[in-house]
């Protein structure tokens, strides 16, 4: 989001950006919304917490949305652009927030249209209602089974709210049709990579640069957590375990991210863990240093790491869940494994560190298509032609409603 706002402002769109956090210190400035509560706001918004979580609510109704209906930048905006509200302001403000101006809200997961969780697996209760949750854990999670309720206040905030949603990927865009959502009209854009940034890079030159050895076949695997299941360590554990000794004995694992050291207990071949990485020029040498990208989570709405892998040249290995398919052209720009088959992801990772022509012409292929399809230019354009287009239908309602 930070990333867009940034690219609109320099295409001329005046955006800005109300967050529940304040900007780095390294970034330029934004708005911050910060809250100045009275005693009386925090004892309610106390109390609301408490019973939210008795009902088994994953959010809590709060006094936020009000606070940023009164803010400033919201009141000059022509346009309310939502990305992301779970720790921001309740949905129970949808209505009164975009009954007055056009608003978008991009997906960045299934959250807003289900009972708690944001990604539902092999689940699809949120069709119809959810209740009897067979994930209470999955994040965000719950104590007591609220998810019934929590799916039907959303329902009530959504059939009041006047929005365009924006998905990015054909599969997100497939579950908003068959949800609480599917009423709003909606567009696909795709998440924008800065290809100033995460370009093809020398291989030797990034890997002397990282410390890493410039003999070895690598394979990066990140994720902000390891160790999170949905990320699937553990299947990337059962493929490179699968690989034979002929493979292993000159592999290196790469691994960004926090828990790295207890994935490197288990792999059983060397790892080297660079931890959490924040710099993006680091982070580009990281993927143009390795052979390959693993990209083993069990679903995700498109896939951030794998576009920006590809577009540093390095082809992807990962399961076909999710909108990873739309990132990842199998044969073309990297491999598709069967969901949750750790066998056939073992055999994408063997078949392209063993066929080098292969392996070139996936590392040629996936710059151009992150250029022509998922770069942040096309992106802004897309953006900016969908503010014109909600700006115009707002002046023809307007001017239908003047008196003549």
């Amino acid at each position: 989001m930070q990333r867009l706002h940034l690219a609109l402002r320099a295409a001329g769109i005046e955006s800005t950006v109300l967050s529940a956090k304040p900007s780095s210190a390294s970034r330029p400035p934004k708005h911050v919304l910060q809250f100045q509560r009275t005693l009386l706001e925090r004892g309610v918004d106390r109390g609301l917490r408490e019973a939210s979580r008795f009902l088994g609510l994953s959010q809590a109704p709060d006094l936020s949305g009000h606070r940023l209906i009164q803010h400033p930048a919201y009141q000059a905006a022509d346009i309310l652009h939502i990305h992301s509200f779970f720790v921001f302001f309740s949905y129970l403000w949808l209505p009164r927030l975009t009954r007055h101006k056009p608003a978008i809200l991009t997906l960045c997961d299934m959250w807003p249209y289900t009972g708690h969780c944001q990604y539902s697996y092999d689940c699809d209760r949120w069709k119809t209602g959810c209740g009897q949750c067979p994930y209470p854990e999955s994040y965000p999670a719950i104590q007591r089974d609220g998810t019934a309720l929590e799916w039907k206040l959303k329902q009530w905030a959504f059939q009041r709210s006047n929005l365009v949603v924006v998905t990015k990927s054909r599969w997100a865009t497939e579950q908003v049709q068959q949800s609480m959502l599917g009423h709003f009209p909606h567009h696909r854009i795709y998440n924008g990579v800065d290809t100033q940034i995460f370009h093809p890079r020398d291989r030797q030159s990034c890997r002397q640069s990282l410390g890493l050895p410039l003999d070895r076949n690598i394979l990066l695997f990140s994720a902000s957590n390891l160790n999170n299941p949905r990320k699937g360590g553990d299947l990337l554990l059962q493929a490179i375990r699968e690989l034979p000794q002929s493979v292993t004995a000159n592999l290196l694992l790469l691994t960004i991210g926090r828990g790295g050291e207890s994935l490197a207990q288990e792999v059983g071949i060397e790892t080297v863990n660079l931890g959490y990485i924040s710099d993006e020029q680091r982070l580009a040498h990281c993927y143009a240093a390795a052979d390959l990208f693993l990209f083993p989570t069990r679903n995700e709405l498109l896939g951030n790491v794998a576009l920006e892998s590809l577009a540093c040249g390095t082809p992807v290995v990962a399961f076909k869940v999710g909108g990873v398919p739309d990132v990842v052209q199998h044969g073309l720009t990297g491999y598709l494994a069967e969901p949750e088959n750790a066998s056939d992801l073992c055999q994408g990772i063997q078949q392209l560190l063993t066929q080098p022509q292969l392996h070139q012409n996936m590392s040629r292929n996936g710059p151009e298509r992150v250029k022509q399809e998922f770069s942040l230019e096309v992106a802004v354009q897309k953006y900016t032609n969908l503010y014109h287009s909600l700006l115009a239908e707002a002046e023809l309602r307007q001017n239908t409603l003047l008196p003549v």
